[in-house]
């Protein structure tokens, strides 16, 4: 099952600067097809537009040892970017004996942002894992390992539950992420690469499904911007993560 981002409703705002010729307040086109990698216990391949990365959710009996013997389980998440994800070849970390800062930070907060909204005590001693694969890089990789981590997650979850191993869904809300930034003097949401390249300033928001706030990361790249600018992106960030979580619906037939 696949399903796509509906088209965005008529707006006055402009998309003149844009290098994509979307509206400043339109996604890329988003697509969730869940069950994409079949022996995981949840996955998902998510696409933003020329964005797509593989979230595969494996179980596994046991929780990491700081967590031995308290009934309480763990959700974490490994990211990794295929050789020629991008323009250019990038030699596997796995070759060169350690990870980069960027995939440790990266991994980190797909990893905080699904524990945000799972009950730790709701599925026993064990530990869920996503492993997060880039197979193709045009920005926003981390905000779409995120939305799409989320569907694996919560069929992974799923399985628990039909196979009775756990009683009730530990998920409390649904999660998902998006980036914003400014980009020709304008506050725009979901940066592709030809944007992000060269914007004033970018941001990433990982927001629930309720509204609540997760993580924000916010940078200057030229001058520092405003309170104006970032209440601008934190308003598009709110409308992305509302359409994203629709669709995490629509993937999971739970809407």
């Amino acid at each position: 099952m696949s399903s796509s981002a509906p088209p965005a409703a008529a707006s006055s705002l402009s998309s003149s600067r844009r290098p994509s010729g979307r509206r400043v307040d339109e996604l890329r086109a988003v697509a969730l097809e869940p069950g994409f990698a079949r022996h995981a216990e949840g996955s998902c391949l998510v696409r933003f537009g020329n964005t797509h990365v593989l979230c595969a959710a494996t179980v596994e009996e046991k929780p990491p040892p700081f967590l031995r013997n308290t009934g309480r389980g763990w959700v974490t998440a490994e990211y990794g970017m295929l050789p020629r994800s991008t323009n250019t070849r990038t030699e596997r970390e796995a070759v060169r004996g350690r990870q980069s800062g960027r995939t440790q930070e990266i991994q980190r907060l797909i990893g905080r942002s699904l524990r945000a909204v799972t009950d730790l005590g709701a599925f026993g001693e064990r530990q869920i894992r996503i492993d997060c694969d880039v197979l193709q890089a045009d920005g926003g990789t981390r905000t779409a390992a995120i939305t799409g981590s989320y569907v694996a997650l919560r069929m992974a979850f799923a399985k628990l539950l039909t196979d009775k191993t756990i009683s009730r869904m530990p998920l409390k809300d649904h999660v998902a992420a998006v980036s914003c930034g400014v980009h020709g003097g304008q506050p725009v949401l979901d940066l592709d690469y030809a944007e992000d390249s060269t914007a004033e300033a970018d941001a990433n928001f990982v927001i629930t499904g309720s509204g609540m706030l997760v993580e924000l990361q916010a940078s200057a790249e030229g001058a520092p911007f405003g309170e104006n600018a970032f209440a601008t992106m934190l308003s598009l960030a709110r409308k992305g993560i509302d359409e994203l979580v629709a669709l995490q619906k629509l993937a999971l037939a739970d809407g």
